[in-house]
């Protein structure tokens, strides 16, 4: 039986968004999010605070295993801490393309056009780090860490998606040199490496398509 004292209770928040206007929000958002874009061009133009900090916010918002929150968000801004970042992301990618990578998967991504070569962690004006939280000497064991954190970057992307900003997520394997660029200690461990941004003028993506939803959905 567990000590652990339950939470006080409050009530469920509550919308009371109309069926009419429910469907236009969801709409609206799912057509925003279709226009979103894997990024390698960035401008150097700067990068609001505060937009980050509030799509941060909105990510720490997710759902998490007995509500743990095992979760770091590492801004990088710093220009010699992200060519520190570059160099060695680079290595790793590197070692990747030439090494690691199975012929297959290197088929795969073959028509995206991507390389050991990663610019764009320079040239982002900020480059956010999320570390998964592991126990440690002051931090308790999590539950559902992978699955608690990914829900947080899906949120995190979708915010700042919606303040205009182009993303990348960029997952270098493996990623323990993070903890050395960015300061952190063995506990945490990298989950991805989002560079953020505006887009460069000349920026271009891939001409790709999605799945339709009656591929992706199915109702029972």
């Amino acid at each position: 039986m567990s000590t652990q004292p339950q939470y006080p209770v409050v009530p469920a928040p509550r919308f009371d968004v109309p069926p009419g206007q429910s469907v236009e929000r969801v709409r609206t958002f799912a057509d925003t999010m279709t226009l979103r874009r894997t990024v390698r061009d960035f401008s150097d133009r700067p990068v609001p605070r505060a937009v980050i900090e509030h799509a941060v916010r909105a990510a720490a918002t997710a759902p998490s295993g007995a509500n743990l929150q095992p979760w770091r968000f590492v801004v990088v801004t710093d220009p010699e801490r992200k060519r520190r970042l570059r160099e060695a992301a680079e290595q790793e990618e590197r070692e990747f393309y030439e090494k690691r990578a199975s012929q297959e998967w290197l088929e795969a991504l073959a028509p995206l056009g991507t390389d050991w070569r990663k610019p764009f962690l320079e040239d982002a004006p900020a480059v956010i780090i999320v570390f998964e939280v592991h126990k440690g000497p002051e931090t308790p064991r999590p539950y559902y860490v992978k699955e608690s954190v990914g829900i947080a970057v899906g949120f995190l992307l979708a915010g700042l998606h919606q303040a205009g900003l182009a993303t990348l997520t960029h997952t270098p394997s493996p990623m323990r040199f993070l903890n050395e660029v960015c300061d952190r200690p063995r506990e945490e461990r990298a989950y991805v490496v989002i560079p953020v941004g505006y887009p460069a003028d000349d920026a271009m993506v891939p001409d790709i398509t999605r799945k339709q939803v009656d591929e992706v959905v199915v109702w029972t």
